[in-house]
């Protein structure tokens, strides 16, 4: 890098391009007085500036990397480049963790002639690195593929703000510990975290359980019940399975996003709260706005900042990891003394395709572990149906291609669904007959899909939830 005067329009951009790095930057003379600071820099040490020109880099930049300058002279004396981590103390005292990367400028004779450091702040990523180690629940994520490296860094950038986060993900592919991990990480830690599943509960149940009611409301309201968002207060709450939230509580959740107050139900004050929200979900959120089963508004509101976990299936090296883990966890409370598994078990569990994910992963070695009888898991100790076909978990259901057989149904599930005995297609047990009892009652509904509930005598949201399971939609 060449170091000549700049005109004064030079002088201008080039300050207008130090001031757009996200990183502190300070340009030194070869004495080590400081001749530019861009405005992070600014913000990181508390010195403006104007204040700093001229002034020699120790008197601003107070580190523990550098004694009086000597780490810097030894970078103009070798002409090579520096990266260090370290920390300074800024004109407020207050100590932050950086990193240090120190390059010489070169004037036209091909001399250093001052120096160009670049200051990163790593406080974040220490402070989750610090909490990965303590006893929060963030170090039992396990994974050493890219792509999670890639989410163990979005945690601490997700942590340092308020916004909204969405999750999304397969099945058992922890998005509940990686919103727990980002509620530890975060100013809010100290606060309740509290997590909440949406397709547990019937609609009237769920809201009542959310945001509390006034004694009274209904039959069984004795007294005054302050809700989960009330008891989240200063803390996080988590809402998982967001896409089976129903369309009136999809209303009140947005009103809540926006104002950060809500009413009870039967109650005629509103309550304010201070939470952050988390949501997480494995279906696709697009596809329902539309289909009109989930609110635009909503989704776009909750999708401010966005975390995609990735199968596990898509993680190279973390299945042996996870096994290893798994075997010591169901092992040691056993009193086994089982040390591993088999080459033939370990080709058939990394070549499995697991539709359930770590979840699934996770069952699979504590079956193996209670039924092992020997020192390694044997393929004869995995469960059976590691060894069918598999269908890709992106790909359509076998049921398609299997074939089809008439059966009548069973005179206690007529009573439910149908009233007389004609034959049904049938072609993966319960699950079709399920089916055709759904379709049967929202033709005698006209689709009216709360009708259709009471006939089957479910819930709405399990009516709905069955819908998409069965691709009924």
């Amino acid at each position: 890098m060449k170091l000549t005067t700049p005109s004064p329009l030079e002088k201008i951009a080039t300050i207008e391009i130090l001031n757009s790095v996200p990183h502190g930057v300070i340009i030194l003379d070869a004495e080590l007085r400081i001749l530019e600071i861009n405005s992070f820099m600014e913000v990181l040490t508390g010195f403006a500036n104007s204040n700093a020109r001229g002034v020699y880099v120790d008197y601003i930049l107070r580190s523990n990397i550098d004694n009086n300058g000597r780490k810097f002279r030894e970078v103009l004396e070798s002409v090579e480049c520096l990266s260090v981590a370290g920390d300074i103390i800024t004109q407020h005292h207050k100590k932050i963790s950086v990193h240090f990367t120190v390059s010489p400028l070169m004037v036209d004779s091909g001399t250093p002639g001052g120096l160009l450091v670049f200051i990163e702040d790593i406080s974040a990523q220490e402070s989750f690195d610090r909490k990965r180690r303590s006893n929060d629940g963030v170090q039992d994520i396990l994974g050493l593929s890219p792509k999670m490296q890639e989410m163990f860094e979005l945690i601490p950038v997700l942590a340092h703000t308020d916004a909204s986060v969405l999750i999304t993900g397969e099945t058992g592919t922890g998005k509940d510990m990686f919103a727990e991990a980002i509620h530890n990480t975060s100013k809010r830690s100290r606060h309740p975290f509290i997590k909440v599943n949406c397709g547990a509960l019937p609609e009237a149940l769920l809201e009542s359980e959310l945001f509390g009611h006034a004694k009274g409301a209904f039959t069984g309201a004795v007294k005054d019940k302050p809700g989960l968002f009330r008891l989240a207060q200063n803390g996080t709450i988590f809402l998982t399975e967001i896409g089976d939230l129903p369309l009136s509580l999809q209303v009140k959740l947005l009103s809540v996003l926006d104002d950060k107050e809500f009413f009870p139900v039967g109650g005629v004050k509103k309550v304010k709260v201070n939470i952050r929200i988390i949501a997480a979900t494995h279906r696709p959120l697009r596809q329902l706005v539309k289909l009109g089963e989930f609110r635009e508004d909503l989704f776009y509101r909750l999708n401010v900042l966005r975390m995609h976990l990735p199968p596990l299936r898509e993680r190279e090296g973390d299945i042996r990891l996870l096994l290893d883990h798994f075997i010591r966890q169901f092992s040691v409370p056993l009193k086994k003394p089982i040390k591993g598994f088999s080459k033939k078990s370990i080709e058939i569990l990394t070549d499995y395709r697991y539709p359930g994910n770590v979840r699934e992963l996770r069952n699979i070695v504590e079956y193996a572990v209670n039924i092992c009888q020997e020192k390694k898991i044997h393929e004869e100790s995995l469960p059976k149906y590691l060894f069918s076909p598999q269908t890709d978990p992106e790909d359509v259901t076998m049921e398609e291609q299997r074939p089809v057989e008439t059966v009548s149904l069973p005179q206690t599930i007529q009573s439910v669904g149908k009233t007389d005995t004609s034959p049904v297609l049938v072609s993966d047990g319960w699950g079709a007959v399920e089916k055709e009892m759904i379709l049967d009652a929202m033709r005698k509904t006209g689709g009216n899909r709360s009708r259709a509930a009471r006939i089957l005598g479910w819930g709405r949201t399990t009516l709905w939830r069955k819908l998409n399971r069965y691709g009924l939609n």
